[in-house]
């Protein structure tokens, strides 16, 4: 038996953000990592198979896909070519450039933190049973993540079928590609490829893509993508799916029909779910919802009081820096005997990596009625920002939900070019609760697309169409 102050399972963003804080308190702390899938690498889903190297391709495919599709008269590009493994092979160098110096080498550094490369599990509150050895401490942090969710679908058992682990390390580029699910994994998985030359098909249940987005933001998108050739179906019920040769197909209904979908490949982008299959939770007396998330509250404590939880394996939002930041929220409250920290799940910015992107924080109209808030929202179209003009770029728009009352900004949902940078100030403004007029006192850079926050607060008072350039 080993004894520490602190155990922490799991070695993604959660992970090593406990680890770090666990390091910076001089707490002895053992983490054990948890090697199921490929995701659960050092540095877990984010820098392996999700952010880094997705965010990459995209970069590529928009660079490769504007060869041909620039907005500038008197520019003409040769035909681009592509040479995909190519393209595969710097995105897995990038990874691994990412994975040794922003973890691995972190790893080293931590003096107070030992790292067992093993699977944990619990045999008691206090206790996690490795290969051959068992770890004991009174505090426990839980941060092994999740994994892709795959439904059951008629035939999938006899379909090679792609996850994003899979689509990320692609040696032949697909010339057709079935994606199955339309919110951000797998918009971003679609324009992707359809900018490297793939054909693709979005199927997604609900009615609409990005279903908890705002209405007018998934509309946009959604003739955004399609404009660039992306089909996109949605209501629809996935039926079966059968390999025949090189092709997969896929049979679904919407509206009393029954189509059919063929791809060279198929991409399952249906969520994700948690690594607490194997954990043994029950032996400690860790709740969890009906898909195996870790319940906790905002505090990140479990329903045993000596254990905690961060990161994806809590459920929804499934973010990098959430995820740190509950990891480091967890050990601070574990080892404090003053004010627990909470985390305010409101201020949360979020992005789906697109072009033109989009971006949110703070609650939609929709959530703000149900509130009770008497609401009054504004939405700015792109068109109206001189900087959208200047880059050639008129697509998106800005929507702000306000208190009709307070006038204080509740949320602040784009459409956009760089949405995933201009979302910022509204972070800012949700999080110290400002106020419309806050922003309209505030002095903007001209010309920029940051200037559409304070274009959307001055139309709280003036007509969109009569703003000039220069209101101050």
């Amino acid at each position: 038996m080993t004894r520490y102050d602190l155990i922490i399972l799991g070695q993604g963003s959660a992970a090593f953000a406990a680890a770090i804080k666990a390091n910076d308190l001089g707490i002895k702390t053992a983490m054990v990592g948890a090697n199921v899938t490929k995701s659960t690498l050092v540095g877990g889903t984010c820098v392996n198979v999700g952010c880094i190297p997705s965010k990459r391709l995209i970069t590529v495919g928009t660079v490769f896909y504007n060869v041909t599709h620039n907005s500038f008269q008197g520019i003409k590009y040769d035909q681009g070519r592509l040479d995909f493994r190519q393209v595969i092979r710097q995105k897995d160098e990038l990874v691994r450039k990412f994975r040794r110096e922003k973890y691995l080498r972190v790893l080293d550094h931590l003096k107070h933190v030992t790292y067992y490369e093993d699977k944990g599990r619990f045999a008691s509150k206090n206790k996690i049973v490795l290969d051959g050895r068992t770890l004991e401490a009174h505090r426990i942090v839980v941060a092994t993540g999740a994994r892709a969710n795959i439904p059951a679908v008629k035939g999938i058992e006899n379909v090679q079928y792609l996850t994003n682990e899979e689509a990320l390390s692609l040696q032949e580029l697909p010339q057709s590609l079935c994606i199955i699910g339309g919110r951000a994994m797998g918009l971003e998985f679609a324009q992707m490829y359809a900018q490297f030359g793939t054909r693709v098909t979005v199927l997604q249940k609900s009615r609409r893509i990005l279903p908890e987005d705002e209405p007018v933001v998934s509309k946009a998108l959604a003739e955004y993508m399609e404009k660039m050739g992306i089909r996109i179906r949605t209501g629809v019920t996935i039926k079966t799916i059968e390999e025949k040769g090189n092709v997969k197909v896929v049979k679904y209904s919407a509206n009393g029909k029954t189509f059919r979908v063929e791809g060279e490949q198929v991409l399952f982008a249906t969520g994700r779910r948690p690594n607490t299959d194997d954990l043994g939770l029950s032996e400690a007396g860790v709740k969890t919802d009906e898909k195996g998330f870790v319940k906790v509250n905002n505090e990140m404590q479990t329903s045993a009081p000596n254990i905690w939880a961060a990161g994806d394996v809590t459920g929804e939002p499934m973010l990098e820096t959430i995820a740190a930041k509950e990891g480091l929220v967890a050990v601070e409250n574990a080892f404090s005997s003053g004010p627990k920290r909470k985390i305010n799940f409101d201020e949360v910015p979020s992005a789906v990596f697109t072009y033109p992107e989009v971006a949110r924080v703070g609650l939609t109209e929709g959530q703000v009625l149900k509130r009770g808030i008497r609401c009054n929202c504004i939405t700015l179209p792109f068109d109206l920002v001189p900087k959208a003009h200047v880059i050639a770029d008129t697509r998106g728009l800005l929507k702000l939900v306000i208190n009709n009352d307070t006038k204080r900004i509740l949320g602040v949902h784009i459409v956009a070019p760089h949405a995933a940078d201009l979302i910022h100030e509204g972070v800012l403004a949700v999080k110290f609760k400002m106020t419309i007029d806050d922003i309209i006192d505030t002095v903007h850079v001209f010309p920029t697309l940051s200037e559409s926050m304070k274009l959307a607060a001055q139309s709280f008072y003036l007509d969109v169409g009569n703003l000039s350039c220069c209101t101050g």
